[in-house]
C-alpha cells in the first residue's frame, strides 16, 4: 500500500508495531499514548486494498472479556470478505494495560475483573476511575484520531462486538446517536443490570447506585428511545448452546424492548452453537454484509 509521506508519518500519533499484507490490503497493529486513559493503548486496523484510492467505510469491533486488540483479527476470519467489500476493520483493546493498570488487580477483595474487562464505560469509583475510561477513550479520542490519521470515511462507521463487546456496541450506539451508521452483535450482554457479570462490574466501576447502572444497560436504553434509532435494523446472532445464555446474556429482554418502540431487530437463535469464535466465524459474513449494505449507500 502507499506509504505515508514523511510529514504525515511524523504527525501521526500511532506507532506501527507490525504490518502484514493480507488479501491485497494491510493488517496493522498499532499503539499510541492515550490522553483519556493516561496509558499506552493498542489497537488493530485492517485496511482493504480500496483504501489506497481514498477513504473507505469502517467497522469498529469491540471484543469480550479476557480478549485484546489481536483477538478479532486473528480468530474471526473477517479480512477476506472485508477486502472484497472495501471495509476497514478496527479493533481496540478491551481495557487499559501495563504496570499501572496491572497494579490494580486485586485492589478490591471481591473483584475478579479488571485487565481485559473495561465494559466500555467510564468508571466513577476508585481505584478504577483514573484509567478505566473506555467510553471517553473510544468516542472522544480514538475515533477522532482514526478519522484524521487513517483512510476511513468518518461519516460511514459501523459498530459491532461480542459478549462484553456486544454490550459495548449496543450501549455506545444508543448513547451516541448519529455516530454509527449500522449496528450488530454476537451473543451480547443485553441487560447487564440483571446479570452477575454486569452487577459485579457495575458495582466495581460505578458504585452501588443502580440509576447509574441503567445508563449503560442496552435494554433500558432501548426502552427509553423516543423513536427507533436504527430503522434499517439491528442484527444479533445468539448460539443456543452458549453456556452463558440463561444467566448472563438475556437477549429476549432486548428483543422485547425493541418490539416496544418499533425498532427492527433480527435476533437469530442457532441450535448447537456456543459462545466462542467458531460461532463468530460461522456468521461473520452475514454481519459484514449487514454493515456494508448500510454504510456503502
Amino acid at each position: 500500500m502507499t506509504q505515508p509521506t514523511p510529514d504525515a508519518a511524523a504527525a501521526t500519533p500511532f506507532t506501527t508495531l507490525s504490518s502484514h499484507a493480507a488479501f491485497g490490503g494491510r493488517q496493522l497493529f498499532l499503539q499510541h499514548a492515550s490522553t483519556e486513559i493516561g496509558l499506552p493503548m493498542k489497537l488493530s486496523v485492517y485496511l482493504p486494498p480500496q483504501a489506497e484510492q481514498g477513504p473507505v467505510p469502517a467497522l469498529v469491533y469491540l471484543a469480550g472479556l479476557t480478549c485484546n486488540e489481536e483477538t478479532f483479527m486473528v480468530k474471526a476470519g473477517a479480512q477476506r470478505l472485508a477486502a472484497e467489500l472495501g471495509l476497514a476493520l478496527i479493533a481496540p483493546d478491551t481495557s487499559p494495560r501495563g504496570p499501572a493498570a496491572e497494579s490494580l488487580e486485586g485492589a478490591t477483595a471481591s473483584w475478579d475483573f479488571g485487565i481485559g474487562a473495561g465494559f466500555y464505560l467510564d468508571a466513577t469509583q476508585e481505584p478504577w476511575r483514573t484509567h478505566w475510561r473506555m467510553e471517553s477513550y473510544l468516542m472522544r479520542e480514538l475515533l477522532p484520531l482514526l478519522r484524521r490519521h487513517q483512510p476511513i470515511a468518518g461519516d460511514r462507521i459501523g459498530l459491532f462486538g461480542h459478549s462484553m463487546g456486544g454490550h459495548g456496541a449496543l450501549t455506545l450506539a444508543l448513547r451516541h446517536p448519529g455516530v454509527f451508521g449500522s449496528l450488530s452483535a454476537f451473543a451480547p450482554i443485553c441487560a447487564p443490570t440483571q446479570c452477575p457479570w454486569g452487577e459485579k462490574a457495575f458495582t466495581g466501576y460505578l458504585g452501588p447506585d443502580r440509576g447509574a447502572w441503567a445508563e449503560h444497560d442496552a435494554t433500558v436504553l432501548m426502552e427509553n428511545q423516543p423513536i427507533a434509532p436504527y430503522p434499517g435494523g439491528i442484527l444479533i446472532d445468539q448460539g443456543l448452546a452458549d453456556k452463558f445464555l440463561a444467566d448472563q446474556l438475556h437477549p429476549h429482554l432486548f428483543e422485547s424492548a425493541c418490539q416496544a418502540i418499533g425498532q427492527p431487530l433480527t435476533l437469530r437463535r442457532h441450535a448447537g452453537y456456543d459462545h466462542g469464535y467458531y460461532f463468530i466465524q460461522t456468521f461473520m459474513e452475514d454481519h459484514l454484509r449487514h454493515h456494508a449494505s448500510a454504510l456503502q449507500r
